[in-house]
């Protein structure tokens, strides 16, 4: 019963979509973003595929990562750190870990990182194009 219920809030959700104009108005601020892109002489096809993924995650409703906007707010302060890694572990539940936790944490924290500077990068060479 619930999943029906799932099925028709997104079918719902999409019909409203569509009578509102959202794919055209959609269509042509990528457009619009596709021109800009190509006047800067950036990458056409990737800034395509950045702006379509920003449309899916509109689309999906997805919130912003809290571990990426502590990221964020780092690189936008103080730009990129070499303690970036113990500027944001979580003190508490460190020492909370054994030897072993504590490596695989650390681990963790640094891929994590890692992704999460990768998306720092790929939306400030796009920021000048008008990205929300």
């Amino acid at each position: 019963m619930t999943q029906q219920r799932t099925f028709r809030a997104l079918a719902r959700q999409a019909k409203t979509r569509m009578k509102s104009g959202f794919w055209e108005d959609c269509k042509d601020d990528l457009d619009l973003r596709m021109e800009k892109a190509k006047e800067q002489g950036l990458n056409e096809s990737k800034a395509g595929r950045y702006f379509k993924s920003k449309v899916s995650a509109a689309v999906a409703g997805e919130k912003e990562d809290e571990f990426y906007l502590r990221v964020k707010a780092l690189l936008d302060s103080e730009g990129e750190v070499s303690d970036a890694i113990g500027r944001l572990t979580d003190r508490e539940y460190y020492a909370s870990l054994s030897y072993e936790e504590k490596q695989r944490y650390t681990l963790s924290l640094s891929e994590k990182y890692l992704r999460a500077l990768e998306r720092y990068r790929r939306e400030r060479e796009f920021s000048g194009l008008g990205i929300r």
